[in-house]
């Protein structure tokens, strides 16, 4: 009997150490992971910029002065053997140059710029998508749908693309206040790096020059 008693007490004592042992492990477990834990940064966006939500339809409805007009198809006519390399197609070249045209307009930024950052993204593929999940023309993360388009926005339709592209980067240059050096930075996630925005920078010049060097811009350091 005293031997069953005392056998029994001992098991008693093993359940309790173990369930002791248990808690003390995952109290350890939950403190590593208390300590483990990085504060979640989200980046907050401002309202939607006026790019995407004005249309080029809106746009192209507005009388345009005949000196526009002209500017635009020197430019074209400018940019068109340079895109030529890398766009087979006459009138899908054409039609392409316009857009980034109108786009570039509406988004108040340089359009050799935004060629020189489609050669260096997707060297002209609307269906390129890297390891990394960005897609299209300018390489566009599907995040920004939710931040700033509808569900059904195809990033490899290349005119939502670009749109999207041109919003991206005329955001990131107004939050840099006009420094292309960051704002490309940023475009790409190496912000504080400068070999993105040099890669740019030399393709823009060495490439995508307009008429009178319109748009000229020295990388900042």
């Amino acid at each position: 009997m005293k031997c069953c008693l005392a056998a029994g007490l001992a098991l008693l004592c093993l359940a309790v150490a173990s369930t002791a042992a248990a808690r003390d492990e995952d109290d350890t477990f939950l403190a590593s992971l208390e300590a483990d834990r990085r504060p979640l940064v989200i980046q907050a966006l401002p309202t939607t910029p006026a790019s995407l939500r004005t249309t080029l339809d809106d746009s192209l409805s507005l009388t345009r002065d005949p000196a526009e007009i002209w500017a635009a198809r020197q430019w074209q006519n400018a940019m068109e053997p340079s895109v030529a390399r890398f766009v087979k197609d006459d009138a899908l070249r054409g039609e392409l140059l316009q857009r980034v045209f109108l786009e570039a307009r509406l988004a108040r930024l340089p359009p050799e710029l935004v060629l020189a950052v489609i050669q260096v993204e997707s060297a002209f593929r609307a269906d390129a998508v890297s390891s990394a999940g960005a897609v299209g023309l300018m390489q566009i993360m599907p995040f920004w749908i939710r931040e700033l388009g509808l569900p059904a926005d195809d990033l490899k339709d290349p005119w939502r693309n670009l749109r999207y592209g041109t919003t991206i980067l005329a955001h990131y240059l107004a939050v840099e206040r006009g420094d292309f050096t960051r704002a490309l930075a940023r475009y790409n996630g190496s912000l504080g790096k400068t070999w993105y925005p040099e890669r740019v920078m030399r393709a823009w010049q060495r490439h995508w020059r307009g008429p009178a060097n319109s748009g000229r811009v020295t990388v900042q350091r």
